[in-house]
């Protein structure tokens, strides 16, 4: 993933934190759901880069 993808990421982040909060999902439950994918994110922010599916 490119920097410049990270501030629609943000964005889109923000976005459905408001849509969930509107709908009534309670707050500890979408901070637990952002636990869970914590993890993958972080692997595709920071290992994006690494080998791009070329052999070698």
């Amino acid at each position: 993933m490119k920097r410049q993808h990270l501030a629609w990421c943000a964005v889109a982040l923000a976005i459905l934190f408001a849509v969930l909060g509107l709908v009534g999902v309670p707050v500890q439950t979408m901070l637990f759901g952002l636990l869970v994918v914590a993890c993958p994110l972080m692997m595709m922010f920071m290992m994006g880069g690494h080998g791009g599916g070329r052999p070698r």
